[in-house]
């Protein structure tokens, strides 16, 4: 069978020597974008390989025009996948130490929207798996690398031409997954405008997590969406955040509590604000 939302460290750890099974450590700070890449070296799950959020699952910024995280081309993202020892009928486990967020959903995310199904975030990621004595390695390893044939799924992603059309129609939600603080424009750490998209209803991603990283029940999840959407379906359903990344894991999360469908903003906040034109909110 495929795991296509969320996996438990006792299932992976009894596919750890499967050639079928490719696993992916996707651990990134925003405030030290090496800090992965070091803890990765330090210590991983066996057979792990590394992805760098800036560097392979995203694009190149364009000041002015993209947001700080843009999708990669679909081509350079295939070839990225490729390297990572990546193909059709292979399953994929993501994993970070951020329950998810950073970067494991967004791997998730961009492997559906390229076509792949066969794709799971470890639930509770890698403080998980150390919290329950699993097996770990240090060094850099390397799969050999597969053919990746992407098939884009375009109704994923929204512009933000369309987030200007949809965020005040009663019949769309635009869900804001940063915090609260955020949201409301109190406090803005990363981006130089504080605010969000008028229109937009806040829906933290972090609640989408018990106390200790892992997700909620599907059946939690549910009701949360439930009492957010209303008769709202998750086809016109658009999730944002800073700039696309932990919008991914509130992606995850509505398919893990059954809501398929939604789709997002990629560019999210800072691409917004780019425009001085386009309206925001405090």
């Amino acid at each position: 069978m495929a795991y296509v939302t969320l996996i438990d460290p006792e299932t992976l750890a009894a596919h750890l020597d499967d050639p079928a099974w490719v696993v992916v450590d996707c651990r990134f700070s925003l405030t030290d974008p090496t800090y992965g890449r070091r803890a990765y070296v330090q210590a991983h799950i066996p057979g792990a390989v590394y992805a760098h959020l800036e560097e392979d699952l995203s694009g190149p910024v364009v000041p002015g025009k993209t947001g700080r995280h843009p999708l990669p081309d679909p081509k350079a993202l295939a070839a990225t996948f490729s390297r990572l020892g990546i193909e059709a009928h292979l399953q994929v486990v993501a994993y970070d130490d951020a329950g998810g967020a950073m970067a494991a959903a967004r791997l998730w995310w961009l492997l559906r929207w390229l076509g792949h199904d066969a794709v799971a975030v470890l639930d509770g990621g890698w403080s998980r798996w150390v919290r329950e004595g699993r097996p770990v390695r240090s060094g850099s390893e390397a799969r050999e690398p597969r053919s990746f044939k992407p098939q884009v799924r375009s109704e994923y992603v929204v512009t933000s031409e369309e987030v200007a059309r949809v965020r005040t129609d009663p019949a769309w939600r635009l869900l804001d997954v940063r915090a609260p603080a955020r949201f409301r424009g109190e406090e803005e750490p990363i981006d130089p405008v504080a605010g969000h998209i008028p229109g937009a209803l806040n829906a933290p991603f972090a609640e989408n997590l018990t106390v200790d990283g892992r997700f909620r029940s599907p059946q939690e999840l549910g009701a949360r969406f439930e009492a957010l959407l209303g008769p709202v379906p998750p086809e016109r359903v658009v999730c944002y955040c800073g700039s696309g990344v932990t919008a991914a894991h509130t992606l995850l999360a509505m398919s893990y509590a059954g809501f398929q469908g939604a789709r997002l903003y990629a560019g999210s906040w800072s691409e917004w604000i780019t425009d001085p034109a386009r309206p925001i909110e405090r």
